[in-house]
Formats: structure tokens, sequence, C-alpha cells
């Protein structure tokens, strides 16, 4: 692959995040990320109490009279899926479950499949996986993509998710042959991170593998999801995405289908522009529920 030069991808991508988006635009956007969100938890001290209530705030982020919509998924470990799928059902919320000894994926292959299988059979709709990051850096690419294409197999019809945990692929060099790794073996989406490792998910990092999909799809004409997760907090950033989206892949990746934030506090953040635009005044933080 050609290299890749990061200060023009550091320009770029940070000349998405001096956009000016107002009026109804705004308002549009702001409700177009909410659709997008996969409201997550991935703690040790999760309980089907917090479940519950992540579900609650998928299903229904704020007061009817806002007409907001509805996150994309909840985001949980296996042991959890049940418990999300019973508190989502009849809902358009996915459940989507994080596997293969994440976050770090250094587990046997045995191990990481019976996670997926486990999370499958729980009722997941989505499973988010994490490649070996150390199998990657050593060189061993054949091996991360049997890995990849292995998982996939076990995910059957669910759609796969594919966690690079670009924070420790050192390069964008790493972050597109990555990419290009991931989409080959068989992931229905990308993912920039786990939200365990810093730096988390970037503009460069996120521009990097949204040309990736614009080159994969040039080439085989098969669409596949991006999802930046961890460390996009604010509705500033969550709008800058979307205009890096529109601009590199089009109008047609903007749906909750091919396009995801991984995040929570960035659902928070969004409310309250929205309720701003609407009655004309902020509300605090704590008006909101945590997810």
């Amino acid at each position: 692959m050609p290299a890749i030069d990061p200060v023009m991808v550091e320009e770029r991508a940070m000349a998405f995040a001096r956009r000016s988006i107002k009026g109804r635009a705004k308002l549009d956007g702001l409700k177009l990320i909410l659709s997008m969100i996969d409201l997550t938890t991935l703690e040790g001290k999760d309980t089907a109490g917090k479940i519950a209530s992540l579900c609650r705030k998928a299903i229904q982020p704020a007061e009817p009279r806002f007409h907001v919509p509805s996150c994309a998924a909840v985001c949980v470990y296996p042991n959890m899926v049940r418990a999300a799928k019973r508190h989502t059902a009849g809902s358009t919320v996915k459940v989507a479950s994080v596997a293969t000894a994440f976050p770090s994926g250094a587990s046997l292959l045995a191990v990481r499949l019976h996670d997926v299988r486990m999370a499958r059979e729980e009722g997941a709709d989505e499973i988010d996986m994490v490649i070996d990051r150390g199998a990657f850096l050593c060189g061993d690419y054949q091996r991360v993509s049997d890995e990849i294409a292995a998982v996939k197999e076990a995910c059957g019809p669910l759609h796969l998710k594919v966690i690079l945990e670009t924070g420790e692929l050192e390069t964008c060099d790493n972050v597109r042959l990555a990419s290009d790794l991931a989409m080959r073996a068989g992931a229905d989406f990308i993912k920039t991170s786990t939200g365990k490792v810093a730096p988390a998910a970037t503009l460069p990092v996120t521009l990097v593998m949204l040309e990736a999909i614009r080159d994969f799809y040039f080439e085989t004409g098969r669409r596949i999801g991006m999802k930046p997760a961890g460390g996009i907090r604010t509705s500033k950033q969550a709008l800058a995405y979307l205009v890096m989206l529109a601009e590199t892949l089009g109008d047609d990746w903007l749906t909750p289908e091919l396009f995801r934030f991984g995040a929570s506090t960035l659902a928070n953040d969004v409310l309250m522009q929205i309720v701003k635009m609407h009655d004309g005044r902020y509300q605090g933080a704590d008006y909101f529920p945590l997810p």
C-alpha cells in the first residue's frame, strides 16, 4: 500500500472540525448523532439494574415532546446480553456484545470463539471483536485475517464490528493496513477502539479508516460501516465526524446502519444541545439520566 502522510491527514481532518453548522441543519445533525450512538457499559460492576437503565435511556433518550430518536444499540458484555434483550424487546434498539477476550484479544482462539457463540446464543444482534494487536505488530497478518474470518463464521447472521485498537497500532500506515485486512476478512464494520486505551478515536485516524472504506467500496461495491469509539464526548466533536463522513463517503453512509458512535457521555451532551434549541435555555446535566 502507498505510504500515508500523517501531517496531511492531520491537516485535512482538522479542517472538518472548523465547519460551522447552525439552525435546522444543526438540529437534524444532533438527532442523527443520537440515532447513531451505541450506548455502552463495559465495567466489572455492571448489574442487571444498570443494564435496565441503559436500555430505557436508549429507547427513549428524552421526553417525547423533544421528538428525538432512539439510540442505535446498547453494547454490553456477553453475560449481560440476555438482560439487555429483555429490556429492548419491541424496540428498534439493537443489542451489541463485545467478545473475543475484550479488550486485549489476548486469549486462545478457541476461547474467543466460545465468547462469540455465547453472546450469539444469549440473543445478541451484533458482535464487537478485537484483533490480536500483538500478532499484527509482529507482521503475522495471515493469522489476524484468519482469526477475523473464524469469528465472522461463528457470528453467523450477526453483524461483526472489528475493533482495531488504533491507539496501539502506532502509525497511519498500520491503521490503513489493518482496516483493509479486516474488511477483506469479513468485517461488516470497522471500529477504532475499545475505549480502554488512549488515544481512542480521533479525527485523523477515523479519516484514514473512512478512506480505506471508500477505496474498498470502489473496488468491490460492498459498503462497510464505521464506528469511532472512545473519547468523543461533545456534540461539536460528533458533528465534525458527520461532516467528515459525508464529504469522504457521501450521504449513503449517513445512517445508523453504516455509522455508529461508541459513546455514553456523548448522548447527554447531544440532549442538552437539543433541549437548548427547543426551549431556548440549557438544562443542567443532572436533568438527564446517566447511561
